[in-house]
């Protein structure tokens, strides 16, 4: 999912930046103090699962769980994946510092995005069904970052139209762990603190 220096346009590369710039404000915006440690869990877990990847052309397969992320931080995804690309980034030089905007919004909005639409779905019923939605948000989540990826490539040139159907046929089955992964974990929290769901707003409710 790391798009590397030097892969994409300028026009995509500087319009990356800006969006991932729009995202984080927003995501510091919506941080409440108590959510904090676990956006830096999230942020941890992100960092980690992402170590192991394989390369593939211009980016690489590797587990992301911003489903996750989307699901208890929403936009406060932005900051916390942003941190995990970042220290990626310098220390391991997974991506780049270039397009460091353009892997940020691919990779966080996917979970904003997956948050919004599947976080309602795992508060309305119980553990069981909070899960199989929890599951299913956590492969649209690799789902919607792959096809991002292959958008950012496309626009940078049609000589990555193969690499960007490449990146989407060898992520199908990073999409299903994912999916399991994101699952088990919204079953867990579900049981453990149900609260972890619910946004900013409605926990002051």
């Amino acid at each position: 999912m790391h798009i590397v220096d030097g892969a994409l346009s300028n026009p995509v590369v500087i319009g990356g930046a800006v969006a991932a710039a729009g995202g984080i404000a927003l995501g510091l915006r919506a941080l409440p103090l108590d959510r904090i440690p676990a956006a830096g869990v999230l942020s941890a877990s992100f960092f980690v699962t992402s170590l192991i990847h394989v390369p593939v052309g211009p980016s690489s397969v590797h587990l992301i769980l911003n489903g996750l992320a989307g699901l208890i931080l929403g936009w406060a995804a932005f900051p916390a994946l942003f941190v995990g690309l970042v220290l990626q980034a310098v220390f391991f030089g997974f991506g780049g510092l270039t397009v460091l905007g353009v892997n940020t919004v691919n990779i966080a909005l996917s979970a904003v995005i997956v948050g919004l639409v599947f976080r309602p779905l795992i508060l309305r019923g119980g553990p069981v069904g909070a899960a199989i939605w929890g599951g299913i948000g956590g492969a649209c989540a690799t789902a919607l970052t792959t096809l991002f990826v292959a958008l950012s490539l496309m626009f940078s040139g049609d000589e990555f139209l193969a690499v960007a159907h490449l990146v989407f046929v060898a992520h199908l089955p990073i999409m299903v762990i994912e999916g399991l992964l994101t699952g088990f974990a919204v079953l867990l929290a579900r049981k453990v603190k149900p609260d972890l769901f619910l946004s900013m707003k409605e926990a002051e409710t």
